[in-house]
């Protein structure tokens, strides 16, 4: 199997630089596997746990949004949060839920309202995720 050059960035660090198998990301519009010769592609990220699979192993980090961009070059993934299931503070999770519950009950009816709840609804989707066993 052909590898892919995938890049992890923070808005800290690199949080990651070399050859996978596959990455698995949660894409704006839904989930998304990406392999070596994918077509170009940009989407935004939502909050979600991405896969990166290498060498029959599987690697699951939480990543809170953000950008990917898919070129000849490989994957390049900008994360406003990445951290790995096993090392992500979960107090980071609750305190966005918390001003995100806040804000949506101070908002008046429209798009706006709408957007917020998605958001909100995809941030208690990682803390399921994580509560469950299904990750761990």
């Amino acid at each position: 199997m052909a590898k892919l050059h995938f890049e992890l960035v923070s808005p800290e660090k690199l949080v990651f630089s070399g050859e996978v198998d596959q990455v698995d990301l949660p894409g704006a519009e839904g989930d998304f596997g990406v392999l070596e010769g994918h077509a170009a592609l940009v989407t935004t990220l939502r909050p979600g746990v991405m896969t990166v699979f290498n060498g029959g192993t599987e690697h699951k980090i939480v990543v809170l949004g953000g950008f990917a961009e898919v070129s000849a070059k490989g994957l390049t993934v900008l994360a406003d949060t990445a951290d790995s299931v096993a090392d992500f503070n979960r107090a980071v999770l609750t305190t966005q839920i918390g001003e995100l519950e806040t804000q949506v009950a101070k908002m008046e009816p429209g798009n706006a309202l709408d957007k917020l709840i998605t958001r909100l609804d995809h941030f208690k989707e990682v803390d399921r995720h994580l509560t469950g066993t299904a990750l761990h």
